[in-house]
């Protein structure tokens, strides 16, 4: 069952965290050449880069199913198990993870390093100490090492996320699930780095170094964890104890949940596993054998025919198709490449263009690129016959082809799954350039393909980034503030924003803090506190600036709202008169009482100031007018009214000289009101509107400052006053006259409107009349009627008396003639 037998065999088994990789890579360099297979394309670029920094970039290659780096005096190589290339003669081979040769899909693969890699030398199996007796049986003349756990490994009970210890590890077992955990554990603990077996190398190495930096605290990661990823992780949190193979869903074997809790603990520093809280809890039993590492050796293998017969494609699935050597080996599930054969193989076309040995290598090869998407809808078999088709005709796959490939893989819109799928098309395209005789060129597809990856990469990473990590959140929540000074950098720029280390975690508006959109509660809490630590000095300032200010610096907005700088700082509330509203200012970050109390003395003294200014001319009225009790009652009125009073009886008795001297201030009596022109003239002051409103606790349906309701008409009342003087001075003709063209403009209503209003300010007037039908010419316009008697009209309502001579002027009779007399008369 063994190929080649030279050289020394030899195991190391043990559980995780025994130094085995770096034995194996110590014993490689001690030999003139050696190769080492990995399980994962991420473990063979790590060890790739630690041999690189160790010999030098000349002395070590990198082969991958993607990657192909091989200077030409490459002594050292670092591989995926798959892509080893066993032609090639080394001193010394060394496979990873040997115990996965009992994994159903990747099995065979391992059973065949096991069975035929050989070095010249030394040939060294890493694993875990279930191998050992079929190590026994199918390599005979093995050495078996074990070797103990570094540190110890211990179960603790379930915890929930958010009380997860910080350098832990959470285990999920599907996208899905990782992105839900990612999302919460952002919420809850600030972000957390993000591993899965889809991410590209360069996009999985930025997520640890943030780990490992100490960036975030946290990992959530799929099993691809478990293969020997090597950081700085203290507990393990297993999210689920099931997962989906590829073909059902299944519980994790015991060697799976040892596999992955290893991780935790690293170098001579404990580890400790468990559960989240909700899920699944481990056994007894399982929490004992992983403890002790104690766990049934593995009795079968997976194995698949690797001495192929290349005649026909037929010959060839037949081949593969055969049935295990030996009872420890077992046929394992269909993998991809023999999928993509079978499909194949089925077509007429395909087999009667493959008819001979070369050609049904190529066809081999061809099947054996691994299909990445795993979309399950035959596109890939599809690809695959494409490829064959144009290296059977044309020798070559056209540049044209993986050109436009490239292209239309080299776009970084979309979603972050959307981003792991053009990374899965770009690997396709890695591992078909990776094949000198496919391509022309393959050398610079190969760097082509890799500049591709590597942005898309880079931008992965960045929108991971993004999407699981508060750093600000993670800066904060490290810190423990429970009574202890605060040692975290702040600042406060000169347009208010609050710096915290960097982070700019919200503003002073005003006097009080505006937070950004915090994770949690507590993160809310932490903000606040150090924002009001970083203000101790700053507020001081703010306050004495405030103080300096004017009323200028203030804006009034919706609600009565004051604002200082553009922040809300107080409120204008209704006070004991229409000119005297009340300041509330909001609570702020003030410090103490006193600094509270003078700047809302402060805010109280800018609004009275500008209401005093508004009202300079009454208070000047008010001064002359100190021993005139009736004007002084009069100017109570207007100010008790907002500046607009009904005219009352007493006030027709005003003397010319009084009216004088109030209108001197502005002050106007008219016809119907007594009223302050100088506060209603347009356009009227923003605060008398607003102390308006709040007189009338913001009632929409009354007339504004300065207007008088008439019917359903709301007017202005210097408009008013100015159109009665002039209607009055027209009415003192001795007959009726044409109302003013421009009436309802000087009202400031529509034209319809005019004889309505005159009617409710019972003014006699003649409405206009249409001319009847067949008369033509101009209509009857609106008429005034004199306040006086027509001298023609009041001869025709004059009664003629006629007149005796009066004997007796003094006697009763001739008196009572004299006064009828004039009656009559008037």
């Amino acid at each position: 069952m063994i190929l080649r037998s030279s050289g020394f065999l030899h195991a190391v088994l043990g559980p995780t965290n025994t130094g085995k990789t770096h034995y194996a890579l110590s014993r490689m360099v001690g030999h003139e050449t050696g190769m080492i297979g990995f399980p994962l394309r991420l473990l063979a670029r790590e060890n790739y880069d630690r041999l690189a920094q160790l010999k030098g970039e000349e002395a070590v290659a990198l082969v991958t199913g993607e990657e192909k780096i091989i200077p030409p005096k490459a002594r050292w190589f670092s591989c995926t198990v798959e892509s080893m290339p066993l032609d090639r003669k080394v001193k010394f081979i060394a496979i990873d993870e040997i115990q996965l040769a009992g994994d159903p899909d990747r099995g065979h693969v391992f059973t065949d390093r096991l069975l035929h890699a050989r070095g010249e030398e030394e040939t060294l199996f890493l694993g875990a100490e279930i191998m050992r007796p079929l190590l026994r049986k199918l390599v005979p003349g093995i050495t078996i090492e074990t070797r103990p756990r570094l540190s110890s490994l211990a179960y603790t009970e379930p915890v929930p996320l958010n009380r997860l210890p910080p350098r832990t590890a959470i285990v999920a077992f599907s996208a899905p699930e990782v992105y839900a955990l990612a999302e919460t554990i952002r919420q809850k603990r600030g972000g957390c780095a993000l591993i899965m077996g889809r991410l590209s190398p360069r996009t999985r190495n930025a997520q640890i170094e943030l780990y490992q930096k100490g960036e975030v605290d946290y990992l959530v990661a799929t099993d691809a964890i478990g293969m020997g990823l090597n950081m700085d992780v203290d507990h393990i949190a297993l999210s689920s104890l099931r997962k989906f193979d590829g073909r059902q869903h299944r519980p994790l074997t015991l060697q799976e949940i040892a596999q992955i809790a290893g991780r935790a603990g690293r170098g001579m520093k404990d580890g400790t596993f468990g559960t989240i809280t909700g899920s699944e809890t481990l056994s007894p039993e399982t929490i004992t054998a992983i403890e002790n590492h104690d766990f049934a050796p593995l009795k079968q293998i997976y194995w698949r025919e690797s001495f192929l017969d290349f005649s026909t494609p037929r010959t060839l699935l037949k081949s593969l198709q055969s049935k295990p050597p030996h009872s420890e080996l077992i046929k394992g599930r269909e993998a991809s490449d023999l999928a993509v054969l079978e499909y194949l193989a089925a077509s007429e076309k395909i087999i009667n263009a493959t008819h001979n040995p070369k050609t049904t290598r190529i066809l081999w090869e061809v099947c054996q690129i691994p299909d990445f998407k795993k979309l399950g809808d035959g596109s890939h078999a599809q690809l695959c016959e494409k490829l064959y088709f144009h290296l059977l005709k044309e020798g070559k796959i056209p540049t044209d082809w993986i050109e436009g490939q490239l292209q239309h893989l080299n776009h970084c819109e979309g979603s972050i799954d959307t981003l792991m799928q053009r990374l899965q098309g770009v690997r396709t395209c890695s591992y078909i350039a990776t094949h000198q005789n496919w391509l022309t060129r393959s050398t610079y597809w190969q760097e082509r393909s890799f500049d591709v990856e590597n942005r898309l990469s880079d931008v992965l990473h960045e929108r991971l980034t993004a999407r699981f990590i508060n750093k600000r959140a993670v800066t904060l929540l490290k810190r423990d503030f429970s009574g202890h000074k605060s040692d975290l950098f702040h600042n406060v720029t000169k347009n208010g924003h609050i710096l915290i280390e960097g982070h700019d975690i919200g503003q002073i508006k005003g006097f009080t803090i505006t937070l950004d959109n915090c994770v949690n509660k507590a993160e809310e809490i932490l903000l606040m506190k150090t924002a009001r630590r970083a203000l101790q000095a700053e507020m001081p300032v703010l306050i004495q600036k405030f103080l300096s200010g004017k009323f200028l610096d203030l804006s009034f907005g919706d609600h009565d709202i004051i604002s200082w700088n553009g922040a809300s700082i107080g409120r204008l509330k209704r006070g004991e008169g229409y000119f005297t509203p009340k300041i509330s200012l909001f609570p702020g970050e003030f410090q103490d009482t006193h600094n509270y109390k003078i700047a809302q003395t402060h805010l109280q003294k800018l609004i009275s100031t500008q209401i005093e200014s508004l009202l300079s001319p009454f208070h000047e009225a008010w001064n002359e007018s100190v021993h005139d009790p009736v004007l002084r009652g009069l100017l109570h009125r207007l100010k008790e009214d907002g500046g607009l009073t009904d005219k009352l009886g007493s006030d027709r008795n005003l003397t010319a000289l009084k009216r004088k001297k109030l209108r001197h201030f502005g002050i106007n009596i008219g016809e119907r009101t007594i009223y302050c022109a100088f506060l209603f003239k347009h356009p009227v002051s923003p605060m008398l509107l607003r102390l308006h409103s709040l007189w009338h606790n913001g009632k929409k349906d009354l007339p504004g400052p300065g207007m008088i309701k008439l019917g359903s008409l709301t007017l202005s009342v210097i408009r008013l006053e100015q159109a009665l003087r002039h209607i009055r001075k027209m009415q003192k003709a001795s007959h009726q006259v044409q109302a003013p063209a421009n009436l309802a403009a000087m009202l400031g209503i529509r034209q319809s409107s005019v004889a309505d209003i005159l009617k409710l300010l019972k003014i006699p007037c003649l409405p206009p009349r249409p001319l009847a039908s067949g008369i033509y010419g101009p209509a009857a316009p609106l008429m005034l009627k004199s306040l006086r008697l027509h001298p023609i009209r009041a001869k025709t309502r004059t009664r003629k008396i006629k007149h005796h001579p009066v004997r007796d002027a003094d006697s009763p009779f001739s008196i009572l003639r004299t006064l009828s007399h004039k009656n009559n008369q008037k």
